[in-house]
């Protein structure tokens, strides 16, 4: 398998973390349904291919999010082992479930943005706060780590841009709920490298460092890549991703593609950062889940992969 050449850039981090969001994020929007043992088979795969985080699936009613119906049934298959992969916790009824499984580490969703809180969520952007703040404690009484992601960053398809003093607001009250990470999505990809800058600073500015923070971008606009150069310079050193491009939100129309894992690990590769992923085993894992979903993988660098070896 080709390589890119590598040529450090001074400045960047010397390692990065991937948090691998396929079988959750990656999923969730599939119209067909992809069966149980896929699914398994699918997040054992990219375990295998060196991702050190492996979001497995959602604990959202059946009736939202159809494809995650399975949650339960994906995580007793996965056994031991799916107790250490991270799952979405919409609310306390979410909660209960990874409790019972005995679960480790949840992840809760909110919005940066009133619309998009009242669609996602039938909640205020104050009311959605209130009702995260029972199933962190409780997660966290209970020992286990809590993830927030945070929709709607960089702009909102009914509010147009999204001021940063205003996701700084929401995210500091969700990492002050309890979360021990923040994860900030360009949910619809408008973003660029200098809101990208912009948004860390501001962060840094109300005290909270890059060590708390993660990225979650998308590829609507083709800027996932820039963004996450931008993103590094400023020092974050998480990443989430979704193996070969997979996923949206299932309440946001404009919200395409994830940022695809292998595009995230070659640009990583040929920057010479650290970050543990053998990338033709992934490479194959999405080229293998493409295949049963019926369509060519949505990653360039599967694409390119795939046809140089073919």
């Amino acid at each position: 398998m080709s390589l890119p050449m590598v040529v450090p850039e001074p400045g960047l981090p010397e390692r990065v973390r991937i948090y691998e969001v396929g079988p959750r994020d990656g999923l969730q929007n599939e119209s067909q349904r992809v069966p149980t043992e896929v699914k398994a088979e699918f997040v054992r795969r990219l375990v295998a291919a060196g991702l050190p985080v492996v979001e497995a699936t959602s604990f959202v009613h059946p009736r939202w999010v159809p494809q995650l119906a399975d949650a339960a049934d994906l995580m007793t298959m996965l056994g031991d082992a799916g107790r250490d992969h991270p799952v979405l916790v919409p609310n306390e009824r979410g909660l209960d479930r990874a409790l019972e499984l005995g679960l480790r580490h949840v992840a809760i969703f909110g919005s940066a943005t009133e619309t998009f809180a009242q669609r996602n969520l039938n909640r205020s952007l104050d009311e959605q706060l209130a009702m995260f703040e029972p199933t962190v404690r409780r997660a966290r009484d209970a020992g286990l780590d809590v993830r927030a992601y945070l929709s709607m960053c960089f702009g909102d398809p009914w509010e147009g841009a999204v001021p940063v003093d205003q996701v700084v607001s929401v995210g500091t009250r969700l990492l002050d709920l309890g979360a021990s990470e923040l994860s900030l999505g360009d949910t619809i990809g408008v973003g660029t490298p200098g809101a990208v800058t912009a948004l860390v600073g501001a962060f840094g500015a109300y005290g909270v460092g890059t060590d708390r923070l993660a990225m979650h971008f998308h590829d609507t606009y083709g800027q996932a890549l820039a963004n996450t150069h931008a993103a590094l310079r400023a020092g974050v050193t998480t990443f989430d991703a979704s193996a070969g491009g997979l996923g949206g939100c299932p309440y946001a129309e404009s919200a395409t593609g994830n940022l695809a894992t292998e595009d995230l690990v070659w640009m990583l590769t040929g920057l010479g950062i650290d970050h543990g992923v053998d990338l033709e085993a992934l490479v194959a894992t999405s080229a293998w889940m493409a295949g049963q979903l019926g369509r060519p993988s949505p990653s360039a660098v599967v694409r390119a992969l795939a046809q140089s070896s073919s």
